[in-house]
């Protein structure tokens, strides 16, 4: 570090020009005399004397008056660091007991200008994502958020991909991007929600060409979000042609998000791999503690993979022979199903 980035951070501490002037002259003799200090500065010896007074009383130097002449001795550097520490340890403490820690809020609505933040804010939602993603994106732009679908995926996380505008895309092309994957040749917006919490929709064309004024907008609200995934479940994801189909995730695996779990279900018993069920549950539309509803998964309605077998769109269902009777369980908002189930845990039986 050269004098003059030397002096920047000195005068960031607090010193003045002239105290920095004279604390480097010190540094650079030990120990001096105020007269000479005072030739090699060009101030006064008596101006030496306040300014030396005031770098003793920061801990930068020592004045030792009982001397004649007086001399003025520069710390060792690693005291006067230790010292600058405490000090900062101790105006964290000062600070700290002053400050009134708020949670930052996330903006609900955010109108998106940019091609750029619209990729920005796709990735960054997708890398927060802990239990769902449902998306769609053209071909053209998979890529630039490869990376984060993968490592949702291998997160555990539900990811339900349309790659819209699609020419040539193969399964090989989203393998380990999506838990299930589908194409589509025409263009449609860029949709994506997050956990039921997080959401964004943008014109195809915002970032299909450079000079469109089309806007996105992002938004956060728990009662928005579930609109836009019924309407990418409903009016998207049926005109889309299936590409791909992870494998089922390994077993015991606990779940509080619903689709995930029937999605598991859905392709073990495809493979004739019996299903145990161990869900925390209460009475669908009832007021009553929560209890826990064992058995073994027979049959499920779903509308995630070919071919489907729900009655509409976000029927998400599981049906469970519990050994005395066979029942219904949906996921929280159910009406139709027997039970609501608040968790779910899937193993082997």
């Amino acid at each position: 570090m050269d004098d003059s980035t030397l002096a920047d951070r000195l005068t960031q501490l607090g010193l003045s020009e002239k105290e920095v002037d004279t604390y480097l002259s010190i540094l650079r003799n030990g120990e001096a005399k105020a007269s000479e200090i005072a030739d090699n500065t060009g101030v006064s010896k008596r101006y030496v004397y306040s300014i030396s007074e005031s770098l003793e009383d920061r801990g930068f130097v020592e004045v030792n008056d009982h001397v004649v002449p007086t001399t003025i001795r520069a710390r060792p550097p690693s005291e006067v660091i230790e010292s600058l520490s405490n000090q900062l340890s101790e105006m964290e403490t000062a600070l700290d007991s002053r400050y009134s820690d708020t949670e930052r809020r996330t903006q609900q609505f955010d109108v998106i200008k940019s091609r750029v933040t619209v990729v920005k804010r796709l990735t960054e939602y997708i890398s927060n994502a802990n239990n769902e993603v449902m998306l769609s994106v053209p071909q053209q732009y998979l890529s630039e958020i490869a990376g984060e679908l993968e490592a949702a995926v291998d997160r555990g996380v539900l990811v339900l991909l349309v790659v819209s505008n699609a020419t040539d895309v193969s399964s090989e092309d989203v393998a380990g991007m999506a838990s299930v994957a589908r194409s589509w040749q025409q263009e449609m917006p860029i949709m994506l929600t997050v956990d039921g919490q997080f959401g964004l929709v943008a014109p195809a064309d915002m970032v299909m060409r450079s000079n469109s004024d089309q806007r996105a907008i992002a938004f956060v609200q728990e009662q928005l979000v579930p609109v836009l995934s019924g309407s990418f479940l409903g009016n998207y994801w049926p005109m889309a042609a299936e590409l791909y189909v992870a494998e089922p995730r390994e077993l015991p695996a606990t779940y509080r998000r619903f689709r995930q779990p029937v999605l598991q279900a859905t392709l073990r018993l495809r493979a004739d791999d019996p299903v145990h069920v161990t869900a925390s549950v209460h009475p669908v539309q009832a007021d009553t503690d929560v209890q826990t509803l064992e058995g073994t998964v027979v049959d499920t309605r779903q509308g995630l993979v070919e071919p489907q077998t729900n009655a509409y769109p976000i029927e998400h269902t599981l049906v469970v022979d519990t050994g005395e009777e066979t029942v219904t369980i949906g996921g929280p908002g159910s009406f139709i199903e027997d039970y609501e189930a608040e968790e779910i845990i899937l193993s082997d039986s």
